[in-house]
């Protein structure tokens, strides 16, 4: 099996860099189904562009490569302990080579390994079969959409819903609920895989593994092809829309599988996904090592151009050349398009806590600050350079944001998925603004820094918590919480419960 591990990089690849067929196709009849030059249409061909912009350069679709995670089935006699060293020394690889983020973080000290390797990195299961090849299949689920699995132990209350009983009646609750609870903050639109039965462990795992089947299969099991249609079907007149927007696609994909139970737990578990699914597989040949066959391929038919992105309508666009004074923020109001030039510095968690106890390492008065862990590669004399640069989740930083904002005098900052109402009264307060950008556009806004001018806390925090300091140009988002106490999220959160509330009453018997 020489070619195992060349193999496993070309899958690790492909997976980071190009979305599968079936992916790729639910997308673009997304598209068809929104209203031109609404917020979530411009959203959606935003995501069209990124996506053909990682497929090009074979970058990575999402910054966040989140955790490799390895399913495998082999012929009896396969040697799986050759197989799992082929796969993280290709992990390894493909970190270096920038096709992934590294990710791979000790829990106790926070320190990055570097590499993605490390105790429980990267996820590999193995299973033995009859069949007379290898097949391999990988997801990369970022960590944006992983917190927003969610497990229900029925009966239980839900909110906008009420009871939900151990029935087909409370699974159907329970799936409309994990939808609505992920709102924008899961990279919407999504898919979701749905585990009923089993424990706390197994049920989890069953969900994640729908992620693996078609989006396009059918449910040989009857009672749960129903479920899925009816999912399709009524999660998206929840109206949470694109990233959170608003707007008619909302769910993506809905798989559902079952297991059996102890009679004192009823577990539904939920895996959701974000539009950059990326997951693939192929089939191995097991003397050769060499790749038979790929899994998730097929030709795609050619899709309409893309709208120009973020900024081709919506509401009024403003040029905004950093450092921002508070007068031109206050004079933002939700729905405006930003487009971003000048210094940006980025922040996550580990940022955000460090300055709640210590002095910024730069000035950020008047400055912004960019949720985001870019993919980032040095080259021969020491520069660095943007390989992918898309938003974090923003609701991680709620604790802080507004300690920050009053501490330095932070004018603007960018996300994805909104903050809650202490970011809000933080920005009314003191002159600042909530900028959304699309998450997963990671090629898109990487094209936009021009300069990587500094980086600080590299050693201390690992490249994704690091705090880049970059030069950009022309970075388009959307205001989506301004300075005179308006949330977008906020109202897209209330409006949907409405909806949800729409659902409560039984319909499988």
């Amino acid at each position: 099996m020489q070619q195992f591990k060349e193999s496993m990089l070309k899958l690790i690849i492909e997976t980071s860099t190009n979305l599968p067929s079936d992916v790729k196709k639910v997308i673009a009849a997304a598209r068809l189904q929104e209203e031109m030059g609404t917020r979530s249409s411009l959203a959606l061909s935003t995501i069209a562009e990124n996506i053909r912009m990682a497929e090009e350069v074979e970058g990575p679709i999402c910054q966040d490569t989140g955790m490799p995670t390895f399913e495998i089935h082999c012929p009896v006699g396969a040697n799986q302990i050759e197989m799992k060293k082929a796969i993280q020394e290709a992990i390894a690889e493909a970190t270096k080579l920038g096709k992934l983020r590294p990710n791979s973080v000790d829990s106790l000290t926070g320190k990055n390994s570097g590499d993605n390797l490390g105790p429980g990195t990267p996820v590999i299961h193995f299973e033995q079969w009859e069949n007379d090849y290898i097949d391999v299949r990988l997801i990369l689920k970022g960590g944006g959409c992983e917190n927003k699995n969610i497990q229900y132990s029925l009966p239980c209350e839900l909110e906008g819903l009420g009871k939900a009983g151990r029935d087909l009646d409370g699974i159907r609750k329970c799936i409309l609920h994990a939808v609505w609870q992920a709102q924008g903050q899961g990279c919407s639109a999504g898919f979701i895989g749905v585990g009923i039965g089993g424990d706390r462990t197994s049920g989890y795992a069953l969900a994640k593994q729908q992620l693996f089947r078609r989006v396009d299969d059918v449910n040989p099991n009857e009672d749960l092809r129903k479920l899925e249609e009816y999912i399709m079907e009524h999660a998206n007149q929840l109206s949470i829309g694109t990233m959170g927007f608003g707007g008619n696609i909302t769910l993506l994909g809905c798989k559902v599988g079952v297991m059996n139970r102890l009679p004192a737990s009823f577990f539904v578990s939920v895996a959701y996904n974000c539009w950059a699914f990326r997951r693939q597989g192929v089939k191995i040949d097991p003397a050769t090592g060499a790749i038979q066959e790929w899994i998730y391929k097929e030709a795609v038919a050619e899709q309409p151009a893309a709208e120009a992105g973020v900024v081709a309508g919506g509401g009024r666009q403003v040029v905004l050349q950093a450092p921002v004074t508070e007068e031109q923020i206050r004079s933002l109001k939700v729905g405006d398009v930003v487009i971003i030039n000048g210094p940006v510095h980025t922040g996550r968690d580990a940022l955000h806590k460090y300055l709640m106890d210590h002095d910024s390492p730069v000035d950020l008065a008047g400055g912004i600050i960019y949720h985001c862990g870019p993919v980032m590669l040095q080259d021969e004399n020491g520069k660095w350079h943007v390989k992918a640069a898309g938003p974090t989740t923003s609701i991680r930083e709620e604790p802080y944001q507004a300690d920050i904002i009053k501490k330095f005098g932070v004018r603007a900052v960018i996300g994805k998925g909104g903050m809650g109402a202490k970011t809000l009264a933080g920005l009314q307060e003191h002159g600042a603004v909530y900028l959304n950008a699309i998450g997963g556009a990671a090629q898109y806004y990487a094209k936009c820094v021009k300069e990587v001018e500094g980086v600080h806390f590299l050693e201390e925090f690992g490249i994704p918590e690091a705090m880049w300091h970059l030069q950009v140009e022309g970075f388009a988002a959307i205001v989506t919480m301004d300075a005179h106490g308006n949330s977008l999220h906020a109202d897209v959160e209330q409006e949907s419960l409405k909806k949800l509330a729409d659902f409560k009453e039984p319909v499988f018997a």
